[in-house]
């Protein structure tokens, strides 16, 4: 097993990312290096780019296809979805991404190196990054990588992979269900755009939302929950029902969370359900043996309300 799959079935709370180049003109003509970073785990292949086919009416930032083997792939021009101006610059690597069963191609610049680093020191990205592609940034001694919200940018492009509230689930709005009303689930997902489609679905449904950016930001919630139902003589599951948290997180990842979850006594029956898009058979096991009760996938949101349902009767 190679050192990224131990990391995604471990509660290290570590991860490895490939870093990538897209570099940009200025208003001088001069290159302006800029660096990015995905986690390899999502990384099948860097390959050079191959001859391409142009896609007919395709949204800005598709480039168009690619035969790999014996799969036809989208390629994704990410200067363009980043707004960048390249001039004359020629993007001919394509990194190839898998997740969320889908697999695409991403046009950049160069590739450079893997680089093994703690959560803690991908900081939540500032308000002067493009706060709605990133998800966290990574001070390195000459330079900043930004780490970049792949989810979103391919649900927004690939209209087979996007999140949004299904038919199925807007029927829970009109299912009478006060108990919904009693209950409170804490979700944890350092996308925004996955955390607003997670906690609209279940607020829809009638449930109490507490959101976290990171997992550090929902274990504080839960400290300060256990200190006042201590306080106040209650149980904790008098206050947050559910945790639901993604694996991919600055600060502290869903793996390290769920581990420290589980090592607190008052929240040994705490549901946790883990929402990944990076959930294989194999990492689905092993999360279960941290102490996951249920493991989902991006694509099984229409089952979301269901599983909260019934995880917390």
């Amino acid at each position: 097993m190679n050192q990224s799959g131990i990391l995604l079935q471990s509660d290290t709370n570590e991860l490895e990312i490939v870093e990538f180049q897209i570099d940009e003109m200025d208003w001088h003509g001069n290159v302006v290096p800029c660096f990015y970073g995905v986690n390899v785990a999502k990384v099948r292949e860097i390959i050079r780019l191959p001859q391409m086919s142009r896609v007919v009416n395709a949204k800005p930032g598709v480039e168009g296809m690619i035969k790999l083997r014996d799969k036809v792939i989208t390629i994704i021009n990410l200067a363009t979805v980043l707004n960048k101006t390249t001039g004359d610059l020629v993007a001919d690597r394509v990194v190839v991404l898998e997740f969320n069963n889908l697999m695409v191609g991403v046009l950049v610049h160069s590739v450079s190196r893997i680089y093994r680093i703690s959560w803690k020191n991908v900081e939540p990205p500032a308000a002067a990054v493009h706060s709605a592609e990133v998800t966290g940034l990574v001070k390195m001694d000459d330079r900043i990588i930004l780490v970049l919200d792949f989810e979103k940018i391919v649900a927004e492009l690939c209209s087979e992979s996007a999140l949004k509230p299904l038919d199925s689930l807007l029927m829970h709005r009109s299912e009478t269900n006060p108990d919904r009303e009693k209950r409170t689930v804490l979700v944890a997902d350092d996308s925004l755009f996955i955390r607003k489609t997670l906690c609209s679905s279940l607020r829809s449904a009638g449930y109490t939302v507490i959101e976290a950016e990171n997992g550090a930001e929902a274990w504080n919630i839960i400290q300060q929950t256990i200190q006042k139902a201590s306080q106040d003589g209650s149980d904790f599951k008098n206050h947050i029902q559910m945790l639901i948290t993604d694996v991919e997180m600055p600060q502290m990842d869903g793996l390290h969370l769920t581990s420290l979850v589980r090592k607190e006594d008052s929240l040994k029956d705490l549901p946790i359900a883990i929402f990944s898009s990076l959930a294989s058979e194999d990492n689905k096991r092993k999360w279960i043996g941290l102490g996951a009760n249920c493991i989902l996938t991006k694509p099984d949101l229409p089952r979301l309300v269901d599983v909260v349902d019934e995880l917390t009767a």
